[in-house]
């Protein structure tokens, strides 16, 4: 499930896992034990369907309604018919939920809890859903490395467009990004570390590795760059690698793809730093379509320009059916920024 290169073996210990699925159930308040019904679409072979829906379903007695894996139209049919009252996913799910054509045919209104993990949720997508369905959709976080989450926004109470706050037990803070020693002051953007009960031993046979992320005294450095507000709640700004650097300036590709998402005729997008001969690197977006919709660069351009600073304008637009994600749904930059290198090293 992880989006950035070269696979590593995050050691989990069973206390880690048993700790991080009670640390869900308890940001869960209300759930019943025995009374809570389950969809699961995530893998379980994935630390995030793992822990949320297989050991957290488990560890309240909650019946569980398996799928292989995320078809829209097999998901409406088997909330219409089994009445699952939580459903943990990706954003990409959700949003084909929300534009599916025929989803008013189906009655979802017994989902009632969902936590969104593995990438960000747009305030338009959760909007949406909690129209359609009635629960609540909350934007949460977490790594690998954690077991897999570390954050959420509460279920009841003050909910805001980020990852929300520290779970049960869960110590967090921002860090500079140099040497990741350094505690930084509220509202300042640095790299986001993590400790609590949830996180792992190790790399497998990394030792060096190891010590670059994981600090004697327990802190994890997460390698995403966030921020933290007065209340207490953090806002991933982006991943550290995805950064692109653009003529001086950072330009994080999260912000741009949070205003696309609030496009009318947008489904899915994604931005990426394509090489570019004077700046070094500049923002390239690549754009799903909600069914049934047109648009041309020209427009979308014209949109970002509206809503963007204008070294944060993507300096191009591509149009596509599909783009990459891993098992889980979530949507593979990588994958798109090394096809336009290879593009642009072919074009010489």
């Amino acid at each position: 499930g992880g989006t950035t290169g070269v696979p590593k073996g995050a050691m989990l210990t069973h206390k880690n896992m048993l700790a991080n699925a009670i640390q869900v159930r308890h940001w869960l308040v209300d759930a019943k034990e025995g009374g809570e019904v389950m969809l699961s679409v995530l893998p379980f072979f994935h630390v995030y369907g793992m822990t949320v829906c297989m050991n957290m379903a488990i560890y309240i007695g909650s019946a569980m309604v398996l799928l292989p894996q995320f078809k829209v139209k097999e998901v409406l049919e088997a909330i219409n018919k089994y009445k699952p009252t939580l459903f943990p996913g990706v954003a990409t799910m959700y949003v084909a939920i929300n534009t599916y054509p025929e989803v008013s045919k189906y009655d979802i209104s017994s989902i009632r809890a969902c936590i969104a993990g593995a990438m960000p949720l747009p305030y338009e997508v959760w909007t949406k859903f909690e129209e359609i369905t009635g629960g609540k959709l909350v934007e949460g976080y977490g790594l690998t490395e954690a077991s897999p989450v570390t954050h959420c926004n509460p279920i009841y109470g003050l909910r805001k467009p980020c990852i929300g706050l520290p779970f049960p037990d869960t110590e967090a803070k921002i860090v500079d990004l140099e040497t990741g020693e350094k505690e930084l002051p509220i509202g300042e953007i640095g790299e986001l570390a993590v400790r609590g009960p949830q996180v792992m031993k190790g790399y497998w046979n990394m030792p060096e590795e190891t010590k670059m992320v994981l600090k004697p005294d327990g802190w994890l450095l997460t390698g995403d760059i966030a921020k933290m507000d007065e209340d207490g709640y953090f806002y991933i700004v982006d991943r550290k690698k995805d950064m692109i650097l653009s003529g001086g300036y950072n330009i994080y590709p999260r912000e741009i793809e949070e205003v696309l998402y609030a496009h009318p005729k947008v489904k899915e997008v994604a931005a990426v730093g394509v090489p570019d001969e004077y700046k070094g690197e500049v923002p390239k977006v690549f754009i799903v379509l909600k069914e049934g919709e047109t648009a041309t660069e020209e427009e979308i351009i014209a949109y970002c320009k509206e809503n963007l600073a204008k070294y944060k304008i993507p300096k191009y637009v591509e149009f596509r059916k599909e783009l990459p994600k891993t098992m889980v749904g979530k949507i593979l930059r990588r994958v798109l920024a090394e096809e336009e290198k290879k593009k642009m090293a072919k074009a010489g």
